[in-house]
């Protein structure tokens, strides 16, 4: 291959290259080789294609190769360098420097940006293989190369090797030689400053050159951390140790790595006795160090820092501190050979109370180190704590003489001196002269500053000083509170209270939350002495956060929050401050004051109590409980509570007198016992009695009832007392007023007129004397005008003069206003005292003296707005012209009977609750004015439209006492009948006799009123004849109809049945007969049985009825018929029909609950719910209801409740609680027990009530007793519950007791078949028992009691119990048709007299016996299990029964449908016996 070709091929690989055919370009450099073996180029080439194509072994191969034929030449070196970069080759790194190295040399003076970046890259490596030796030195030749060629790659590559040397603790003569080199070439380069000032401050060099160097920084940069940190140790070491704190603080912000920089921090700040300080500095430079890891530099930098920060924690004199400051210590390295660190320790264990411990390191010391005057400080402070300050003065002394220049020996000493009393204190060369040189020595010890501020104020009593030393103490330690606090009271004391304020704000603003109480404290009291109580609250509010505990910030609070009127939130305040200190009487006498504010008298009653148990002569609380008791007075005079009143009052004056007994010159108290007294004018003067001491009296000892009269004299007095104490226009008023009360009182009693006028003048003369203190008060113009408005003065032109002066002193007086309408209501000038009210009304809506003067215009007037209007008054309050006027037009509209259809009255009367109403307003009247008859008429007759009989009673009879005085007979003749009328209504009949007679006899009313009286009594005759003299002189046929009622009514009383029919037919056949008569001569009908006449008086009297108010006597007497005439189903189908047409009616439901008990029990189910639902609509009607209710739940079978109880038990139980006074109630409930045990014995558990029924039959006999009954209900219900009460002993099987109960019951009556029957059934039940049969002698008596009694469905029950038992068990023949006769018989005539479900049942039993198989028997047993009406256990015996007879008919249809029948209704032993038949 010629040269040409070579140089082709050469060009054809150079392409492939370029086209980055990398395979094809080796065959052209091997085609290459092949001719030339050392060809640089091909060699190049094939490195650059084998690098490409991922053969770095090649690669390396080709371009050795190349190097070595000519090594010169760059391609291959360059070549080779990039290979090394991309490959991770073994070699490639140990070949890599010596590449760079060549290509040095070779770019050297070729390409000097090339040699550079290599250069750089030589430095790379050398860093990351971290050769430091040839990494310097190859800085150093880069450095030296470019120096000349200054550039950003310069200064980047001078920067990067000062950055490598400073890395290197043992190159610092060179890493300063490279700083101030490159700060030579950029001078105003930063970064070689703050390198060259770090090394500087990590040296310790504190010469000028240093102090340049970081002067010279922080002149480039202000906020340099390296510059600034300088600057501050440098300053520290001159002493100037604010300026170090500063410059180091800021320092650090910029450079917070620099451990040096933290201790120097922390030791200027011990320095300058901020110890908490320090100690967080101390914190961040151990923290900087561990994170640097331990050397032996920094290990003894550790050591420093441990050091320094136990001597800063010691210095904070706390347990804990102390605790951590000998943790810290023992973390020093060999620290129980440094005395310094020894005495550290001792001092830890002194702050912590460990005087042993210390005195022993104490001792080694000594042994040690006598020389050391620190050591003789520690024996000193030792002996101080001991309190032993003649030895700590001696131990202070040699340390001083053997180091005087140490202020804390110095302060110390000064301490020992002021410790050990007041002469030391004042010697000036003592405690003084050590504490002012401590203040030279050290002028950051704030406290000595301090004890020298104690010293000029309470020794010298300099206060200007005193507060300069103070203030001193304070702005070197703002944490020292009782030097700011000094400092701010000595301000306020020298009258500098904006400095004492600038003091406060300025702490206040930089203090943090829950510190700096007694700046919070000091600011918010002199917020509160200037008034400024929203910015007093809340720095009160933050001083408490700082110590929640401090009472007297709460109590400071509670003043602050009772100035801005937050009475509530000051309440709690001093409640709590009460609780932080009971001891405190200022708590408790503000919390009661503000109770007294607040209205709660009682409450604050009990806290002024709790003051005078302490301290029985501290007058505030004796003047408080005074007060309350006097404002509770006034607020029952306002309840019309009058007896509470007077109570109060005299608990008041008590209270007053105790108070003036110590403090007599006090005005105030005077004015509130005259205030107390004069309170009573309204009340009568029946019940003022009032005890008051006999000091007010003139008398040394006792007490003295006093009148209404005297009390109001004494309070005259008491004004007078209290003006010659302190002249005040508002007591003049007060006297003025008590003047005109007693005027009044005085009037009322008829006594001396002349009197009465000289009252009047004095009364005048206060007023004006008022007036004339005070001209501007509309209060005194207004009594003023009320006082000459008064009959004995009655100068109405003077009244209204000052009316109007008062009006205009004081726009919004709506009692001025009123007032002058009341002046011209009075002079009859009704438009104007219209106006007059009508602005009062309008001022003040809710004042009530103004709505009164509406009404009477209104009254007067003749408006239908009146009673609209003293509604309205009685509705705002209480007033007795307010009440007496709405309750005479109540009565008014009660008593027109002629309007009660109207819209008008169910408004007034109805839709407004009228009568309550007006009743409550007129108790509190008579209350008051007990002097009045007919307010006592009248509320008799509301309180006789609310069935207050007895209350109508007393109040008609007080109306007579009253009005026996007066001439007007008709009246009293009138109050009189109706007293009596009320009296027979409560069954004081004698009474109403004697009230009656006390009269002439000639009124109807009367006479008739004397007639029922009798009549009540039961005295029949003479009520007839009172009847007849009243017929003598009645005038209307209705009045005639219903005095024949009546007497007919007696009559029947006397048994004469005849002449009350006879008087009854008069009634009915005349021209307008009443119902009354009617319904009274159907009643007659039923009470003899006479069906006729019942029914042709109930159809005269359907005639009439048409109120639908009369429907529940309509119903009740025609049920009654059917029932007499038998038709059980009428009487329940006529109870019905009435509901559905009133179903509101709940005296109409109970009416059906009843019939249905009594003469549908199949419906009973209907008739429980018939009485729930009276019970339910009306609670009175329900009572009764719901024995109705219990007594169908038992016609119903047993049920029982969630908690067990059947439901009946649990009805009857709630009417014996509503009606304990019912006898059929306790009848029920034993019915309702005996069932209950009944079930008992069926579910074969134990009966719980085996002892209740001779309780109940007490109760019932007690009941009868008491109250009166019709004699016929008494002895049935008697028979009834003594059946029961038998009944339930022989059940629970205490057959004895049953026996001797009849025994005793026949022993006082012996003629009462039915107890004969029941004694008969006792003396069976033991032969029943035994299961045999009984003689035939036992059989013929109990046949014969039966028959005896054979109306009675319960006779016959016994005779059918025995033939069924006898009948069950086999003991009878049954082939014999004896016993089924009986049987037959027996069940027969009880199912004549009512429906008997136990006949019934037993009927079917005897056809099962008979002829199991029968369809009749089939038929007998699905009568009582599928129609209703039947008690769930008759039901549950006979779906027995009827199961066996299916399944011996192999009937399985009907035995699925019995057994559906049986799971419906809960019968298990149904369901028992069915899966026993089926599995047979």
């Amino acid at each position: 291959m010629s040269s040409k070709e070579v140089k082709t091929a050469l060009k054809n690989a150079r392409d492939a290259i370029r086209n980055k055919e990398y395979k094809e370009a080796l065959k052209h450099c091997k085609t290459v080789l092949k001719q030339e073996k050392n060809n640089y180029n091909a060699w190049v080439f094939i490195g650059v294609a084998a690098s490409e194509l991922d053969q770095p072994d090649q690669a390396q191969g080709a371009y050795k190769k190349a190097a070595e034929l000519e090594p010169d030449q760059l391609l291959a070196w360059q070549g080779l360098a990039s290979l090394y970069e991309k490959c991770n080759h073994i070699n490639a790194k140990d070949d890599l420097p010596a590449v760079y190295q060549k290509l040095l040399d070779l770019y050297e003076s070729v390409d000097k940006q090339k040699w550079c970046d290599v250069c750089k890259k030589l430095v790379d490596l050398y860093h990351q293989e971290k050769k430091h030796i040839e990494l310097l030195t190859a800085f150093e030749n880069a450095l030296d190369l470019t120096e000349r060629v200054p550039s950003e790659d310069h200064r980047v590559l001078y920067r990067q090797f000062i950055q490598c040397l400073s890395k290197f603790p043992h190159e610092t003569a060179r890493l300063k030689k490279a700083c101030e080199g490159m700060i030579d070439l950029y001078p105003t380069e930063q970064y070689p400053l703050e390198v060259l000032c770090l090394h500087l401050i990590e040296s310790g060099s504190l010469t000028d050159e240093a102090q340049q160097y970081y002067c010279r920084l922080v002149e480039m940069d202000s906020r340099s951390g390296p510059g600034l940190i300088g600057l501050g140790i440098k300053a520290s070491h001159d002493k100037k140790y604010e300026d170090a704190i500063k410059s180091l603080t800021e320092g650090l912000k910029e450079s917070p790595l620099c451990t040096i920089g933290w201790y120097h921090l922390a030791e200027a700040q011990v320095k300058m006795h901020k110890p908490k300080e320090a100690i967080l500095s101390c914190n961040q430079a151990l923290k900087k160090i561990d994170n640097l890891g331990v050397s032996a530099g920094s290990l003894h930098q550790k050591n420093r820092c441990l050091h320094l920060k136990a001597d800063a924690l010691i210095k904070l004199s706390d347990y804990e501190a102390s605790n951590e400051a000998i943790q810290i210590l023992d973390q020093v390295s060999d620290a129980n050979n440094i005395p310094g660190l020894l005495i550290l320790r001792s001092l830890a264990y002194l702050n912590k109370g460990l005087l042993d411990d210390a005195t022993k390191i104490l001792d080694d010391l000594l042994a040690s180190y006598p020389d050391l005057a620190s050591v003789h400080a520690l024996q000193a402070s030792i002996h101080f704590t001991q309190k032993d300050y003649l030895l700590a003065e001696k131990c202070f002394q040699r340390a001083l003489e053997k180091d005087p220049e140490v202020a804390e020996y110095h302060y110390h000493l000064g301490l020992t001196y002021w410790s050990m009393g007041e002469e030391t204190r004042k010697d000036k060369t003592k405690a003084f002269t050590h504490f002012l040189k401590a203040a030279r020595l050290d002028p950051y010890m704030g406290k000595v500053f301090c004890y020298l501020g104690r010293y000029y104020r309470d020794v010298v009593g300099d206060k200007n000083r005193a507060r300069g030393c103070y203030r001193k103490a304070f702005e070197l330690d703002d944490t020292d509170a009782e030097s700011g606090a000094a400092a701010v009271d000595l301000s306020v004391e020298l009258e500098e209270m904006e400095t004492a304020l600038a003091v406060l704000t300025a702490v206040t603003q930089k203090a943090s939350a829950g510190t700096a109480k007694w700046a919070w404290l000091r600011r918010g009291l002199y917020y509160l002495k200037a008034g400024q109580h929203a910015q007093a609250v809340a720095d009160l509010q933050a001083a408490l956060r700082a110590d929640p505990k401090d009472f007297n910030c709460w109590e400071s609070l509670g003043e602050a929050y009772l100035s801005r009127g937050g009475y509530t939130t000051a309440l709690k305040s001093f409640i709590r401050a009460s609780e932080l200190n009971p001891e405190s009487t200022y708590s408790v006498f503000k919390v009661a004051a503000i109770q007294q504010i607040l209205g709660k008298y009682k409450e604050a009653v009990s806290q002024y109590q709790l003051i005078i148990k302490k301290n029985e002569d501290y007058v505030p609380a004796l003047k408080g409980l005074g007060e309350c008791h006097l404002s509770m007075a006034r607020a029952a005079l306002v309840d019309y509570l009058d007896g509470k009143a007077v109570d109060y009052v005299e608990k008041a004056l008590e209270y007053f007198t105790w108070a003036l007994q110590h403090r007599a010159d006090v005005s105030c108290l005077w004015k509130l016992l005259g205030d107390a007294c004069t309170s009573l004018y309204a009340v009568s003067p029946s019940k003022v009695n009032v005890n008051v001491s006999g000091a007010l009296l003139g008398q040394k000892e006792g007490k003295q009832v006093l009148k209404k009269t005297e009390l109001l004299h004494l309070g005259g007095r008491c004004y007078g007392r209290a003006l010659q104490l302190m002249s005040a226009s508002s007591t003049w008023c007060d006297l003025g007023i008590n003047y005109y009360r007693q005027a009044q009182q005085l009037a009322e009693t008829g006594d001396n007129m002349d009197d009465l006028k000289e009252l009047l003048e004095k009364s005048l003369h206060c007023l004006k004397k008022a007036i004339r203190l005070d001209s501007n008060n509309h209060l005194y113009w207004n009594a003023l005008g009320v006082v000459t408005c008064y009959d004995g003065i009655r100068n109405y032109a003077l009244a209204q003069h000052c009316f109007i002066k008062s009006i205009q002193l004081e726009q919004i007086n709506a009692v001025a206003w009123t007032n002058l309408g009341v002046l011209y209501l009075a002079n009859e000038n009704i438009e104007q005292a219209h106006e007059a009210f009508k602005i009062a009304q309008s001022l003040d809506p809710s004042y009530l003296m103004c709505w009164i003067g509406q009404a009477l215009i209104a009254e007067t007037v003749g408006s239908y707005d009146t009673m609209d209007l003293f509604r309205h008054t009685t509705e705002l309050s209480m007033h007795t012209e307010g009440a007496i006027g709405y309750a005479y037009w109540v009565c008014t509209t009660l008593q027109d009977k002629s309007n009660r259809e109207t819209e008008l009255y169910r408004y007034n009367i109805l839709q407004m609750n009228a009568i309550p109403a007006a009743q409550v307003v007129l108790n509190k009247y008579t209350e008051r004015l007990q002097d009045y008859a007919p307010a006592f008429s009248m509320l008799g007759y509301l309180n006789e439209h609310l069935l207050l009989t007895k209350e109508a009673a007393n109040a008609y009879q007080r109306a007579i006492l009253l009005l026996q005085a007066t001439e007007d007979q008709g009246t009293y003749n009138a109050t009189v009948r109706n007293y009596g009328r009320l009296l027979c209504s409560i069954g004081e009949y004698d009474k109403a006799i004697q009230a009656f007679k006390s009269t002439s006899l000639e009124e109807l009313e009367d006479i008739i009123g004397l007639a029922l009286a009798l009549f009540m009594k039961g005295l029949y005759k003479e009520s007839g004849k009172a009847y007849e003299r009243a017929l003598s002189v009645v005038e209307s046929e209705q009045d005639k109809a219903h005095i024949l009622t009546a007497l007919a009514i007696t009559e029947y009383k006397q048994g004469k049945m005849d002449v009350a029919k006879t008087l009854l037919f008069k009634c009915s056949i005349l021209k307008e007969p009443t119902v009354e008569s009617l319904q009274a001569l159907c009643a007659l009908g039923l009470a003899m049985q006479d069906v006729t006449l019942s029914k042709a008086a109930l159809n005269e009297l359907l005639k009439h009825i048409r109120q639908k108010d009369k429907e529940y006597q309509r119903c009740l007497l025609t049920s009654a018929v059917y029932g007499l005439q038998g038709h059980s189903v009428a009487v329940q189908r006529q109870a019905a029909k009435a509901v559905h047409s009133n179903p509101a009616d709940p005296a109409l439901w109970s009416l059906l609950s009843r019939v249905t008990a009594q003469h549908a029990q199949r419906n009973a189910k209907g008739g429980a719910v018939a009485g729930l639902v009276a019970h339910i609509l009306d609670s009175n009607h329900g009572k009764k209801a719901l024995l109705y209710t219990a007594v169908n739940q038992l016609s119903m079978g047993s049920s029982l409740a969630d908690d067990g109880k059947t439901i009946a038990l649990k009805t009857i139980q709630k009417a014996a609680f509503l009606s304990p006074g019912d006898p059929a109630v306790w009848g029920g409930l034993m019915a309702a027990c005996y069932a209950d045990d009944k079930l008992a014995l069926l579910n074969k558990t134990q009966p719980k009530r085996m002892d209740v029924y001779l309780a109940l039959l007490s109760a019932i006999s007690a009941s009868l007793k008491e109250n009166a009954f019709p004699e016929k209900y008494k002895q049935s219900l008697e028979k009834w519950s003594l059946s029961q009460t038998v009944s339930g002993l022989l059940e629970t099987g205490r057959t004895p007791e049953a026996e001797a109960l009849c025994a005793q019951n026949l022993k006082s009556n012996p003629d009462q078949p039915a107890v004969v029957l029941l004694l008969r059934q006792v003396q069976c039940e033991p032969l029943l028992g035994s299961q045999k049969p009984l003689p035939d002698a036992v059989l013929e008596e109990l046949q014969k009691a039966v028959m005896a009694n054979s109306a009675s469905v319960p006779a016959w029950q016994p005779l059918i119990q025995y033939y069924h038992i006898y009948l069950i068990f086999g003991k009878a023949n049954i082939s014999s048709d004896h016993w089924p006769s009986l049987v037959k018989e027996a069940t027969t005539e009880a199912s004549k007299l009512c429906f008997c479900p136990l006949a019934v049942l037993v009927q079917a039993l005897l056809q099962f016996n008979c002829k199991m198989g029968a369809r009749e028997t089939r038929r007998l047993l699905e009568r009582v299990v599928y129609q209703p009406g039947y008690p769930k256990s008759i039901v549950s015996t006979a779906r027995w029964y009827l199961l066996r007879h299916l399944h011996a008919k192999n009937d399985y249809e009907l035995i699925d449908v019995l057994v559906n029948n049986a799971k419906t209704h809960g019968d298990t032993r149904a369901l028992e016996l069915n899966q026993k038949l089926s599995s047979q």
